[in-house]
């Protein structure tokens, strides 16, 4: 195995964003190389490891690889080393393909309005660009993905295109919340999804296997091997299992090379015209952090010291209750349909906007049901026939909602490295600081009274709130773009202020969380800055 790489085009990462940038790139004739910490997934193996882990949870069927570990949601503490005062709760996944392994695989816009925040309601900060520069961006990222959408709703954000296949049809769950919400304030709208709803780029339509999260064992679901796959098909070199361990800087203070360490123990370097770090938002800033040298004292890409601050997620209030009759939940993806039309007015002047996700999971996420409604049922000495009909009737009524809160950028809420714990790499593991300002609290106590008014609407009992503020899985912010180079860490092209050769991709770069889940942003903006990317490479 050769000790050093070398490529035009050079990126970290292989998940959502470097997938669909070096995909593009390698279709243009650029060579392209990608180092990613983990390994290759056999789908049919993941689907297995799924079915015998004891603690279901969205890593669980994956490998996690000691050496370099990431973070999983029951053993939150071991990778990330928090400082409170709240619990980061959200992970990701180190293996080729990335997060989108397993996510859910919602695709909604962000709002026009998430793009001024700053401008139309006095809070956070602007973005670089406006909603009009990514639209064109949006529609492509859809087609890229294969999303499957009602084209005549827009949602709150204008169209100038279809979606590539129609939606996924509602459940009969969504069109229970839909009949006895007409008339109330909350919408009942289908869900945009990066599933296929018939046969399209050679993978097939979903069939409703409920385990969107952690793996669909078909790949109905997009994930990003998919662009891996036309990457490799166009000449790009994966390696997989090979961990960038540290930007190395030139004279002319562009990224001469990168140092790396694959699993065997073996090191090199890889060089190449332009770096794209696309690590996701805790491990894109440890990395620069971690590149600390003579000429970039406080890390890569850092002369604003910006990189690791603004964490945010869409904190989620969690509710559950159950329904006066049977709606049969456990069918389908897990989400198909939410309320969409909370995500923006003037109370943002005042309070974090939210959307509500609308589950087909009855039980599953608060309370590990139906597993464990059975375990309660037994407990109270219900056994065959009377087991099994209570338990068809309690499993038939669940249903929970799960309220998305947009979250304030914070430049105390940050990614630093840990003083004294490294993983098997030398890499000091990540530190972080986190919590929740009064405007996102503020959210999340307006969609738990939201939720009350849902569930009354439609005759719900038993109403149950999470204590716990949950993650969302959405890591955004710690390297975000902006027009100061003294504030921001990347430009609108997402393209390092401080070394022109160095781009910076994912959710990390977003300014603000806005309410949408940021997966067909991150395309979008990966889409957007191939063009300067490739410009920048000639």
């Amino acid at each position: 195995m050769a000790d050093d790489i070398t490529a035009d085009i050079l990126i970290i990462g292989t998940g959502v964003a470097g997938a669909i940038t070096g995909a593009k790139l390698a279709e243009q004739g650029f060579q392209v190389a990608f180092l990613d910490a983990g390994p290759r997934i056999d789908r049919a193996a993941a689907v297995e490891r799924f079915w015998n882990a004891k603690i279901k949870v969205p890593e669980s069927a994956y490998p996690n690889n000691p050496d370099a570990p990431h973070p999983e949601t029951h053993k939150i503490a071991e990778v990330y080393q928090q400082t409170g005062p709240e619990l980061f709760r959200s992970t990701y996944l180190k293996v080729v393909g990335g997060t989108t392994w397993h996510w859910l695989g919602t695709t909604l816009r962000n709002l026009p309005s998430d793009f001024r925040l700053k401008t139309l309601y006095g809070r956070g900060v602007d973005w670089p660009i406006s909603y009009d520069d990514l639209e064109p961006f949006y529609l492509q990222a859809e087609q890229e993905i294969g999303v499957a959408g009602d084209s005549s709703e827009d949602l709150g954000s204008p169209r100038s295109g279809t979606f590539p296949m129609d939606p996924i049809p509602m459940t009969y769950l969504d069109r229970h919340f839909a009949d006895r919400l007409v008339g109330t304030s909350y919408q009942v709208k289908s869900t945009p999804q990066g599933r296929n709803s018939a046969y399209h780029m050679d993978r097939p339509e979903c069939c409703g296997n409920a385990s969107c999260i952690p793996v669909c064992p078909i790949q109905a679901k997009y994930d990003a091997t998919v662009h891996v796959a036309r990457a490799e098909a166009a000449g790009a070199q994966v390696h997989s299992q090979t961990t960038a361990t540290k930007l190395n800087l030139g004279p002319d203070n562009s990224i001469a090379s990168v140092s790396f360490r694959r699993d065997d123990g073996s090191t090199g370097t890889a060089s190449a015209r332009v770096v794209v770090v696309a690590a996701h938002g805790i491990e894109t800033p440890r990395l620069l952090l971690h590149s600390a040298q003579e000429s970039a004292p406080n890390g890569v890409a850092n002369s604003s010291d910006q990189v690791g601050r603004n964490l945010m997620d869409h904190p989620t209030r969690l509710s559950w209750a159950e329904a006066a009759e049977p709606v049969w939940p456990y069918r389908g993806p897990l989400s198909t349909s939410g309320i969409e039309n909370l995500r923006d007015g003037d109370f943002r002047a005042e309070r974090a906007a939210f959307r509500i996700e609308i589950g087909n999971d009855g039980h599953s996420w608060p309370t590990g049901a139906p597993t464990t409604t059975a375990a309660d049922l037994a407990r109270q000495d219900l056994r065959g026939d009377a087991l099994n009909e209570k338990l068809r009737d309690v499993t038939s009524r669940q249903i929970r909602l799960a309220s998305l809160v947009e979250q304030s950028p914070d430049a105390n809420n940050r990614v630093t490295l840990d003083p004294d714990k490294k993983d098997g790499h030398g890499i000091p593991l990540p530190r972080i600081a986190y919590d929740f300002d009064d405007y996102t609290r503020d959210g999340l106590q307006a969609a738990e009274e939201a939720h009350n008014e849902v569930f009354s609407a439609i005759g719900a009992t038993n109403v149950q709130h999470a204590t716990e503020v949950q993650g969302a899985g959405h890591i955004i912010g710690t390297v975000r773009m902006g027009d100061d180079a003294s504030a921001a860490v990347v430009d609108a092209n997402s393209q390092s202020f401080d070394h022109r050769n160095l781009f910076v991709l994912g959710s990390g770069t977003f300014p603000t969380s806005a309410t949408a889940n940021p997966t067909l942003t991150i395309a979008a903006l990966s889409l957007r800055a191939v063009d300067a990317i490739a410009t920048t490479v000639r």
